[in-house]
C-alpha cells in the first residue's frame, strides 16, 4: 500500500485505512485508542514531538521522511510534517440505530459539512452516525480534519435509503427528517430511539424520505429561507439531546 492511494476514496476503501495529520489529531487518536499502522514524520518533527517519539519506542512503524517526501503524501498545502495511517471503522447499522439519538446524513457530499456535523453529533451524545452512499466519505481527509477527533470515537455506517428504511422498521425508531415546511422541532416529541435526517440545503431529503417520518424545521425569521446543513443539524442535534434529558 501506498500512502498516496489513501488520498481517494477508491484507494481509502481498497485498503480498509485512512490519514490524518498533524498532533493534534494524533493525539486525539491515541487518547480515543486508536491503533496507528504507520506513522510518517520529517526529522524536525521525530526531534521536536515527544509523543512521536514515544511511539517509536514502543514500536509503531516511525518513517523519516524529507520535506519533499512529505508534500507528496500530504494533503494539504503547508503540510504539518506529520502523517498518520489508521484502520477504518465500521458499525452495524442496527446496532447504531438501538441508541436513543443517532444522526443520518442524506447523501451530502460537502466534507466540510459532514466534517463538523460529526462533531456536533458527539458534542450532543448521538450514539452514530449513518452515511448515505452518495455522500461524500466519512474518512476524506476534510471530513477527517472537521470532525475534530470524533471521527475516532463515533460509531460510523453508511447505508443506502433502502437499508435505512428496513432497518429503522426492524428497530422501531422515531426518524424526525429536517425539511421545508414541517412542524417546529422543538415541538416534536423524540422516541426512546430516534435518527434525525439532515438533507441538502437545496435538494433537501429525496429519497431519504421514510414512511411514518415526522417532517420537522427550524422556524426562522426575515427572507432567510433555509439554513447551511451543518448548522441545521447542528440545532437539530442540541434540540432533540435537549428533549431526550427531559425525558430520562
Amino acid at each position: 500500500m501506498r500512502v498516496r492511494d489513501l488520498h481517494t476514496a477508491k484507494g481509502r476503501k481498497e485498503h480498509g485505512r485512512f490519514t490524518f495529520e498533524g498532533p493534534t489529531l494524533l493525539d486525539e487518536a491515541l487518547r480515543s485508542d486508536t491503533a496507528i499502522e504507520e506513522l510518517y514524520v520529517t526529522a524536525a518533527v521525530l526531534a521536536a514531538n515527544p509523543t512521536v517519539q514515544r511511539l517509536d519506542q514502543t514500536g509503531t512503524p516511525v518513517f523519516e521522511v524529507d520535506d519533499r517526501t512529505m508534500r507528496k503524501i500530504s494533503d494539504l498545502d503547508t503540510p504539518t510534517g506529520l502523517v498518520a495511517v489508521a484502520r477504518q471503522r465500521t458499525a452495524d447499522l442496527a446496532a447504531i440505530l438501538r441508541s436513543p439519538l443517532t444522526l443520518v446524513l442524506a447523501d451530502l457530499n460537502d466534507p466540510g459539512n459532514v466534517g463538523t456535523l460529526l462533531r456536533s453529533a458527539e458534542a450532543f451524545g448521538a450514539g452514530g452516525v449513518v452515511l448515505g452512499r452518495l455522500g461524500v466519505d466519512p474518512y476524506h481527509p476534510k471530513v477527517v480534519r472537521g470532525a475534530m477527533g470524533a471521527i475516532f470515537r463515533l460509531a460510523l455506517s453508511v447505508a443506502s435509503p433502502e437499508q435505512f428504511a428496513a432497518a429503522v422498521r426492524a428497530a422501531g425508531a422515531t426518524v424526525i427528517g429536517l425539511i421545508t415546511g414541517g412542524a417546529d422541532v422543538a415541538a416534536v416529541a423524540p422516541g426512546k430511539q430516534t435518527a434525525l435526517i439532515v438533507g441538502h440545503e437545496r435538494r433537501g431529503l429525496g429519497s431519504w424520505e421514510t414512511a411514518g417520518m415526522i417532517p420537522a424545521a427550524i422556524p426562522m425569521h426575515g427572507n432567510v429561507d433555509s439554513l447551511n446543513a451543518a448548522v441545521a443539524g447542528s440545532i437539530g442535534l442540541y434540540v432533540l439531546a435537549k428533549g431526550l434529558s427531559r425525558e430520562s
